[in-house]
């Protein structure tokens, strides 16, 4: 037996075992309280939507009776899961505060609102006793969530946790199409309050759930809306949800480790508010129903082991019980990775409580349809032996069903076990504050003389909104680090006794002011996750990860984190810091102001805050009171001391007074007039540019490619476009749109549909960019604008000619997902490039890349091949081949330019050549990928030669203006604020990106 196949075994084994084990203690059956009546009409509403019996479970397939308890069917009009109806969030609000004010086993909190102002609630259930002393329970679970605050006492915490009952907090609904968890979370708070079955009275009095029934609020009204146009138009496509929140769809579970976005923040708080032990997250993607938790290799690396084996404990018992309920499809494991912890049960994982998450199966609304699944969903395999059906007829109804059948039997054995999962909570928390001497590292420290600290204070923010401790040194500190290992001699690669040398260490001197994250805290594993590295090897069984494989913040922040492993740091004399508020800049006597730029965000910010002032940023270095200055700094006239002041405030940056303005070379600064254009194909990726853009408090006018099609004058309104990244979209899918057959698909706000159209609207959401918005983008470059492109627009800007000279590299082998990459700077004179000083990391996709040539379309003759290599001939493979019987005449040595460099051409590729580009227009190479072996920062890269060393930032130019390609992605899910300044500075100077002259390095 293969040894995967029989470590598989022994984990189901094992985990079957435990479950066997808990339900040997505690009776498990289930029975209805026979003395508590039926809501008939409800009880025979349920059965009449659930399509097949065994789609439902004998712990779901009725409803008690109350008299002063009203059912969902109070707010919905129907049962929960019928056809035809989705509720807003408000009306799911509506019916929680309803279940309240009936009910004294219910409490209902406003915890956040989102970006558009909805508000987001948490449901708290359990017994009223239970309730009332909520806060009491509350202050034991912060104790073992805190275990400092009783020594590390175990006898302690043992006493706290026989005193003390769990919190189980779901969510529902993060993902707008999945449609589902609201109405199931309204019947199961029903269930949990109203039912006397012992099963559920167990839950009730031994642990305290608490329900988000709504987390992306906005998209679920929108989704709502979408709703009800398909079903006033029933023989008609429908508008697909084109905006889920106000900036990202699917994605919005993607950002718990940068907390962006407002929901985000708003569950961590909760879920950490609380002292939950569990976060329980619920999707529709999958039938019948997948315990993804569980989930497939590679495991996170900074999880504690107590965690994962809870996830196996859990899972396999839901699959047993669902099982024995004689409910099909149900399974766990699966092919999901559990490596990335940007998902939004992972704030659980990474705060030492229990991520879950359930996918049922949903039909993107409350239609009842005939579902064909594919081989790969209805197939046999050893972790799914009773898989789902391979056609079935499938309602809300049954999602609901599974959806609460599995959540119940979850709370039962969460409740059950309840002493145990106490335990694990206060050994985990425990067991994250001895990390400094059990795996380490002992702290990260960012050192105080940071050359940008407006990135610095950016990444400690999102630490902070971890709930991670900060400390600050109040002097220097002395301590060992790690020094980076010599590797094997190449030139010993044949010695089989050539290994790396042992790591050694070095002495390193950290000023006061240094800020310390410490790893003798409870929350250390979220800080040690995001500012490790990752590696995700080449030859790992995993072939297809489910998101990015590398994340370092400290990376993509461009920002020093040191990791410390030696304990001695933790000695060090040091502070406690909260919230620091911007330091004040003193504005000195003089009406000069001079900004350092250090590749700092916070310069775009100060630019458009002071809109009325006069600013010219400097193309070389300079030194003014003894200070240095970068090239690209800022000179500030023409201001008030007080705008100033605010201005400082609000960027984030520092300034320094003078009585004259410097003697430097340098150029107007304007407030460039900026449009960010999208497709109605997808808004999910530019979501986060627009995000940037908001948060930086930078203008600008929210277009769409069929605004651009009909506007033949763009640079009479704009400076710079923007196009950011659709996801993964071809160029005749920008330009033609959706198929114009069938009905228009309108996306706009109506009284049927009044949650659309909020952000952009259109009548028709099918037709693209056109040929017409094609030449409309070429006369606004040939006119002096600058359009700014990335990834798959890039690759439109190629294609239909607007960037002369560059090409899209093809890779072969190269294997990157969502990886971390080193980079070379080519153009140093750039103001693409002003402020940056060393070396910057940059995000990829999948690894595109880009060529450059002298010529339109390429230059002719081969590049590589047989062109560079001799004939058959006299001599070796490095001398020259000599015909017989005539003198020998010496060829002209060919070139072999660099991969980021384009071919020369000679005379006589450019006599009579109309494809050759006048040298000023030429495409220049800003920024390339760094040499094979210094490629990999952070996560999966395969086949690094096929991508080392080829460009990832060009500037292509068209008549009076340019179009700058990145092939990297540098505005994404707010992690990338290295790269950010990289496009305000682009931005900026839009008007000076011709070429340098720079021969780069």
């Amino acid at each position: 037996m293969p040894f995967s196949a029989f470590f598989r075994g022994t984990l189901v084994f094992c985990a079957a075992v435990f479950c066997l084990h808990a339900t040997a203690q505690v009776d498990q059956s289930y029975a209805r309280d026979p003395k508590q009546a039926l809501d008939q009409d409800y009880t025979q509403g349920i059965a009449k939507y659930t399509t097949l019996p065994e789609l439902n479970s004998s712990l779901t397939d009725y409803l008690p009776a109350s008299q002063t308890v009203p059912t969902p069917a109070k707010v919905l009009g129907n049962v929960a899961g019928a056809p035809d109806m989705l509720p807003y969030a408000e009306d799911t609000y509506r019916y929680f505060r309803m279940l309240e004010a009936a009910s004294p086993r219910v409490k209902v909190l406003t915890i956040g609102h989102t970006e558009e102002g909805r508000e987001m609630i948490a449901v708290a259930v359990a017994d009223e006793s239970l309730l009332k002393n909520y806060k009491e329970n509350d202050a034991r679970l912060a104790k073992l969530a805190d275990p400092r605050t009783i020594n590390m006492n175990d006898a302690t915490a043992a006493e706290l946790v026989k005193q003390s009952v769990p919190v189980y907090y779901m969510t529902g609904t993060i993902h707008s199409t999945e449609t589902g968890a609201p109405t199931a979370l309204m019947e199961l708070a029903y269930r949990l309050a109203v039912d006397n079955s012992p099963y559920i009275q167990f839950i009730r009095t031994h642990m305290i759930t608490l329900i988000t029934p709504v987390v992306e609020v906005d998209g679920r009204d929108r989704m709502v809306d979408v709703y009800k146009w398909h079903k006033a138009h029933p023989n008609e496509n429908y508008p697909r949800l084109m905006y889920w929140g106000h900036y990202v769809a699917h994605d919005n579970n993607r950002d718990a480790m940068t907390l962006t976005l407002d929901l985000s923040r708003n569950v961590l708080d909760t879920y950490l508010g609380w002292h939950a032990q569990v976060l329980h997250d619920l999707h529709e993607s999958v039938p019948f129903l997948y315990d993804n938790t569980v989930g497939d290799e590679p495991y996170n690396a900074w999880l504690d082991p107590i965690l994962t084996n809870e996830w196996e404990m859990i899972g396999w018992n839901n699959v047993q019980e669902m099982t024995k309920l004689g409910m099909p499809g149900v399974f766990t494991h699966g092919d999901f990775d559990t490596w990335s912890p940007g998902y939004l049960m992972f704030l659980a994982a990474m705060h030492n409580g229990i991520s879950r998450l359930y996918e049922t199966f949903g039909n993107g609304g409350a239609d009842t349809v005939e579902r064909i699944l594919t081989p790969g969903e209805y197939s046999r395999t050893w972790f799914r032996q009773n898989p789902p059906y391979p056609k079935v007829k499938w309602s809300q109804r049954d999602n609901n069903n599974y959806e609460q059948t599995a959540l119940l039997v979850s709370l039962s054995y969460f409740a059950q076990n309840a002493q145990t999962f106490l335990n694990n909570f206060y050994l985990k928390s425990k067991r994250s504050i001895l990390k400094p001497n059990d795996a380490g590292p002992a702290a990260y420290v960012l050192p105080a003389n940071e050359d940008s600290q407006d990135r610095q204070r950016m990444l400690l923010d999102i630490l902070r909104a971890q709930h991670v401790e900060i400390s600050k040194t109040t002097e220097a500190v002395i301590v060992a680090v790690p020094a980076k290992p010599k590797r094997e001699n190449k030139d010993d690669a044949g010695d089989k006794e050539a290994r790396p040398e042992p790591p050694k260490t070095e002495q390193r001197t950290f000023p006061a002011g240094s800020y310390v994250i410490r790893m003798d805290q409870p929350y250390s594993r979220i800080a040690d996750a995001l500012l490790d590295r990752q590696y995700w090897a080449p030859n790992d069984p995993q072939k297809t990860p489910y998101d990015d494989t590398g994340w370092s913040l400290a990376a993509q922040f461009s920002v020093e984190a040191v990791r410390v492993t030696e304990p001695a740091i933790l000695k060090a004399p040091m502070q406690l810091v909260k919230d620091e508020a911007v330091t004040k800049s003193g504005l000195g006597s003089g009406s000069i102001y001079l900004i350092a730029n250090h590749a700092d965000p916070g310069i775009i910010t100060l630019r458009y805050f002071l809109k009325n002032a006069t600013v010219s940023v400097t193309d070389a270095p300079f030194t003014a009171n003894s200070q240095q200055f970068p090239a690209g700094s800022l000179i500030v006239k023409d201001v008030s001391s007080d705008e100033m002041k605010s201005a400082l405030e609000k960027s984030g940056l520092t300034s320094t007074s003078a009585s004259a303005v410097p003697s430097v070379v340098a150029h107007s600064l304007i407030a460039p007039r900026i449009a960010m254009m999208h497709t109605w194909l997808s808004t999910q990726t530019e979501g986060w540019w627009r995000q940037a853009f908001d948060k930086l408090g930078v203008p600008f006018d929210y277009i769409s490619t069929q605004t651009v099609s009909t506007e033949d004058d763009l640079r009479s309104k704009y400076d710079v476009i923007i196009f950011a990244p659709v996801g993964g979209v071809h160029t005749q899918q920008i330009i033609q749109g959706l198929p114009m057959w069938g009905n228009a698909l309108p996306w706009k706000k109506t009284e049927l549909t009044p949650n659309l159209g909020r952000i952009d609207s259109t009548d028709d959401m099918r037709p693209g960019l056109g040929y017409a918005g094609v030449d409309h983008l070429r006369n606004f470059v040939e006119q002096g604008g600058l359009l700014i492109t990335s990834q798959d627009t890039a690759q439109f800007a190629i294609d239909t000619g607007l960037a002369p000279g560059v090409s899209v590299v093809t890779h072969g082998d190269l294997k990157v997902v969502g990886t971390l990459l080193a980079t070379t700077v080519v153009d140093a004179k750039t103001p693409v490039l002003y402020g940056y000083s060393k070396p910057l990391t940059v995000y990829s996709e999948d690894g595109l890349a880009l060529n450059v040539s002298n010529t339109v379309g390429g230059t002719r003759g081969p590049r590589f091949g047989s062109g560079d290599e001799r004939p058959t001939g006299r001599g070796g493979p490095d001398d020259p081949d000599i015909p017989q019987g005539r003198r020998y005449v010496a060829p002209e040595v060919q070139p072999k330019p660099k991969p980021w460099e384009p071919m020369p051409l000679n005379e006589e590729q450019m006599r009579n050549n109309p494809n050759v580009i006048p040298a000023n227009l030429r495409p220049q190479v800003i920024l390339r990928y760094a040499d094979k072996d210094g490629l990999l920062v952070s996560g999966l890269l395969d086949h690094g030669d096929l991508l080392a060393q080829h460009a990832v930032i060009v500037a292509a130019h068209l008549g009076k203006g340019s179009v700058l390609l990145f092939a990297n992605n540098p505005v994404y899910r707010g992690e990338t604020i290295g790269s950010y300044p990289l496009v305000f500075n682009a931005i900026l100077n839009f008007d000076h990106l011709g070429k340098s002259g720079s021969t780069g390095q």
